[in-house]
């Protein structure tokens, strides 16, 4: 289904992709991808694609921003993530309210290290908050969509994503995929919990 759906819809994907393409890399200094090493099914490890969205120095900016900012913080141990973050271009910030950043990672599902439905890549950092739920986590494929992203995605708390991850991979179900993937384009179109 994943190739099938991704094969079909390939000539908007193809020039979508070449359009946020070129412009991020006339907006900004840097690759026009980002590459990070994500946990994927069985524990296994993988190349995620994604388009960059952040500056060259991201990882300093972050650590300058959050030891100024006790709020930030607060918010990058409960989430992960800050919704006002330093980091991201202003052609990245509109990429990541849209998720138009995530488009690359077609690519990771054609190679078969994603589906289009799953629970997020994570990191081996993260590891540890899934506690015994990692068990969960890599069972399953990791997804382009997920019950967490049409779920509130960034309003919510790391501890529910997790759950939600869990639960997914409890309730499994090709007409939950579909379901997903057909509430995906609403939750992306509001922008409901994406920074």
């Amino acid at each position: 289904m994943d190739v099938f759906l991704v094969l079909a819809t390939s000539p908007v994907l193809l020039a979508l992709f070449t359009l946020i393409a070129v412009v991020v890399r006339v907006s900004s200094k840097g690759p026009i991808f980002y590459k990070h090493k994500r946990i994927g099914l069985h524990g296994s490890t993988f190349t995620m694609y994604k388009f960059r969205t952040m500056k060259v120095d991201a990882d300093q900016i972050l650590l300058h921003h959050l030891l100024a900012n006790p709020a930030a913080q607060r918010e990058w141990m409960l989430k992960q993530k800050l919704c006002d973050d330093p980091r991201l271009t202003p052609c990245g910030r509109f990429l990541r309210t849209a998720s138009l950043d995530e488009f690359p990672q077609i690519w990771n599902v054609l190679r078969g290290d994603m589906s289009l439905v799953g629970p997020r890549p994570i990191i081996w950092a993260e590891k540890e908050r899934y506690g015994e739920r990692f068990f969960f986590y890599t069972a399953v494929v990791p997804g382009l969509t997920g019950l967490w992203q049409v779920s509130g995605r960034c309003n919510v708390s790391y501890s529910m994503r997790i759950r939600l991850d869990e639960q997914y991979v409890r309730e499994w179900s090709i007409y939950q995929d579909l379901r997903i993937l057909l509430k995906t384009p609403l939750t992306v179109w509001r922008r409901e919990g994406a920074y």
